[in-house]
């Protein structure tokens, strides 16, 4: 099997279902070897089932191609040192790092558990971390060996992060997190032949389902299919994509673009040191301001 990222190592995490299986058969169609990793585990993080990962490695080499199972706790260091160390050790490098894998503890504010919030930023926020670090890690070492280095990590953020939901300031947070993350790591492993980028997808898998998406009309499912979230992630794992970096691309089935993060808007000079001389200045401010974004990603009426 041949494409844009023939003879490319790539690791996917989350990788038994949704999105994380799209992007590792996608992957494998364009001639990369990839490293299937997933807990297999609920929708809340709960349990472990090495059937998915291992299944979706069996579509892959039926099809011709080259994959092999993980199925360690990517929040975990030691986990995801490991699942570093597996593609570097079965397949003799890593060139991409897609870290995809999630769950989901929704709840209102007021009724949030300390357990909820925990999980859900151990899970995403630590577990988009920690096989990064591993990766970099590695990838300098590469670059200091003076061996070329063509790395990328492609993170998941979520319109939930950087627009905001109501009933997910856990996942909310985790999200918004990973893109700031993915900002910062582009500046900072750049030195080293390495890109950094995220994707806000949206789509219909079995963590949206009852979040509305499960309601849509047939022809607007088929839309909302996660196969249509791959392209632009195997696109980013691919060589071509050499001079993107520190960006966050908002896809779904319907379209494809790129997130504008925060930028400073309307400005006054301080007037003094009373809070009270503010009222007047900064009602002005926040009524020329741009609006927040809504879920769509379009100013919120």
């Amino acid at each position: 099997m041949s494409g844009i990222c023939d003879g490319r190592v790539a690791i996917v995490t989350g990788a038994g279902r949704g999105i994380g299986r799209e992007h590792s058969l996608m992957l494998a169609e364009q001639g990369a070897k990839v490293v299937v990793n997933d807990l297999g585990g609920s929708m809340d993080g709960t349990g472990d089932d090495a059937g998915p990962a291992q299944q979706v490695v069996d579509e892959i080499t039926a099809m011709g191609g080259e994959a092999v199972a993980n199925t360690d706790d990517i929040s975990s260091w030691d986990g995801a040192e490991r699942l570093i160390n597996q593609a570097v050790e079965h397949f003799g490098r890593l060139d991409v790092l897609i870290n995809n894998a999630g769950i989901l503890r929704d709840r209102m504010l007021t009724n949030m558990t300390e357990a909820e919030w925990d999980a859900v930023i151990q899970v995403h926020l630590k577990g988009t971390f920690a096989p990064s670090r591993h990766a970099a890690a590695y990838w300098r070492e590469q670059s200091k060996a003076g061996n070329e280095v063509d790395g990328r990590i492609i993170n998941t953020s979520s319109p939930s992060g950087i627009y905001g939901n109501v009933g997910q300031t856990n996942y909310g947070a985790a999200k918004a997190g990973i893109a700031s993350f993915t900002i910062i790591a582009a500046k900072e492993l750049g030195r080293y032949g390495v890109t950094v980028n995220a994707i806000a997808p949206a789509a219909l898998t079995r963590m949206t389902e009852n979040l509305g998406m499960g309601q849509l009309p047939e022809e607007q499912k088929e839309r909302m299919s996660p196969r249509y979230i791959a392209p632009i992630v195997v696109w980013l794992a691919s060589a071509d994509s050499k001079d993107v970096t520190g960006r966050v691309f908002d896809v779904s089935g319907r379209a494809l673009s790129v997130s504008e993060g925060w930028h400073r808007g309307p400005t006054i000079e301080l007037p003094s040191d009373d809070p009270a001389a503010l009222a007047d200045d900064v009602k002005r401010i926040v009524s020329e301001a741009r609006p927040n974004a809504n879920m769509s990603g379009y100013d919120e009426e």
